[in-house]
């Protein structure tokens, strides 16, 4: 499917070698910043955001470019200058229920990843939570509800969940869209039936 505001598709993830390419901080942080811009950037310019060389940080773009996730942009005239993009809109991961274990293990070794990611952000703004402003300060928030749901309200929930949250994707997906005092916030959603 191909979404047509950025014209690029819409990844659903279900092999194994795929699975294990992105399980890798450094991996998914490119992809993230990939994600998050519409100009293509040098190996150089993804090393400063996730913290490696710019030769470690080449070797995962070669990795993900391998795994299909990324795909080299065309150049902007300096031939030694190798700029890379997103080559997906957003993706993501389904092993299926009835995937081989090998695939599982793919599936579950990614979700960890994603995880300690997630965990890691968390911790990050314990941190330094107290040096925002009030403003970014109350409007933070991290819950834990316990639903009662069936399958059929939880699959609209998703939806109308997910619908909420494109519009803020697609404004930093476009540069001329960006919007005055605003800046990146990571949002983790998780829905899964506790018994």
């Amino acid at each position: 499917m191909t979404d047509e505001r950025a014209g690029l598709p819409r990844m659903t993830i279900t092999d194994p070698q795929v699975m294990r390419a992105l399980a890798h901080p450094a991996r998914l942080a490119i992809l993230d910043h990939l994600g998050s811009t519409d100009e293509p950037v040098t190996a150089t310019g993804c090393a400063e955001v996730v913290g490696l060389s710019p030769s470690a940080t080449s070797y995962h773009l070669r990795a993900l470019a391998k795994a299909g996730m990324v795909e080299q942009a065309p150049s902007r005239g300096d031939a030694r200058e190798r700029l890379w993009r997103s080559a997906a809109q957003t993706w993501s991961i389904n092993a299926g229920q009835d995937a081989a274990p090998e695939t599982r293990a793919a599936e579950a070794a990614l979700i960890e990843v994603f995880v300690a990611r997630h965990l890691a952000r968390v911790r990050d703004w314990l941190d330094r939570s107290g040096e925002v402003s009030k403003e970014w300060y109350d409007a933070a928030m991290m819950s834990d509800s316990t639903l009662l749901i069936t399958a059929e309200e939880l699959t609209e929930l998703n939806t109308a969940v997910l619908a909420l949250l494109e519009p803020y994707k697609r404004r930093r997906r476009s540069a001329g869209s960006a919007v005055e005092g605003a800046r990146p916030v990571a949002a983790h959603y998780v829905m899964l039936p506790l018994d």
